[in-house]
Parts: structure tokens; C-alpha cells; sequence
């Protein structure tokens, strides 16, 4: 009898234990939030596209939507002649658009050239999972 009280017990402990657990590393929200990784700054039209989708699709549950370029191409953040239109468009959309620190401090392009619409952060690989880590989605390009 003693045997049968104490497995019971055990079990209840058990599943009820692990379905606290689960609660408690349930999302708190529904938001929906985005990253992306990109060497080419013409990809960013379709990023952006894609940013303005998504929007529409999650309605409230749109978070956010960042979008970190790095790689030899980061140099074209400062000389690209639509620059300007892809900030503004991202800007419309939502967008937040990041230059990789490491990218631009290796091929040597001046920080000061960079749009000052442009966060940079130190590392965009590493920020990149910072952000996985925090839930979002991720996808490179």
C-alpha cells in the first residue's frame, strides 16, 4: 500500500512538475520578431518586401525586423546611389538596418560615411544570435 501511495505521488509530482516548467518557458506574447542577415545590399528590396508582408500578416503581433549587413559588399552602405531610398523604405516598413562593426573596421570604410539612419553594432554574426537567443527568427542571405 505504502508502495502505491508513494509511486502515485511520484507520478503527480512529475506531471504536474514538468507541466510547470513548460508554463514557464511558454512566450509570454505572440510577437513575432525578425533578423536577417545580408551581404548585398540589393537584397534589401526584397527584405524589405518581405518585412511589409509579414506586418500584414501578423497584424498587432508584429514585432520587430532587423535586418544587419556585413561582409567585403559593406563598403557600398556608403557609396550606393539608392542607399537613401532602400532607409527610407525600410524606415516606411519598420525596418531597422545594421552594419556589421567588424565588416567595416576589416575592409577599412569610414564609420563616419556610414547613413546616420544605420545602427552599428561590434560584431553582426554575434548580434545575430544575441537575437536568436531572445526568440527571434532568423535567416541569412
Amino acid at each position: 500500500m505504502k508502495t502505491y501511495v508513494l509511486n502515485t505521488v511520484l507520478l503527480f509530482t512529475v506531471l504536474f512538475g514538468s507541466a510547470t516548467v513548460n508554463a514557464q518557458n511558454a512566450p509570454l506574447t505572440n510577437t513575432h520578431n525578425y533578423v536577417v542577415l545580408t551581404k548585398k545590399i540589393p537584397q534589401l528590396t526584397p527584405i524589405i518586401l518581405t518585412a511589409e508582408a509579414l506586418k500584414v500578416e501578423d497584424g498587432r503581433d508584429f514585432g520587430s525586423f532587423k535586418v544587419i549587413i556585413c561582409g567585403k559588399d559593406i563598403g557600398e552602405i556608403t557609396t550606393n546611389k539608392d542607399m537613401g531610398d532602400y532607409i527610407k523604405r525600410a524606415e516606411a516598413a519598420g525596418v531597422e538596418l545594421i552594419a556589421c562593426g567588424f565588416s567595416l573596421q576589416k575592409f577599412k570604410i569610414d564609420t563616419a560615411k556610414v547613413p546616420k539612419a544605420m545602427k552599428i553594432v561590434e560584431n553582426g554574426i554575434l548580434y545575430n544570435f544575441q537575437l536568436q537567443k531572445h526568440g527571434y527568427k532568423s535567416i541569412s542571405l
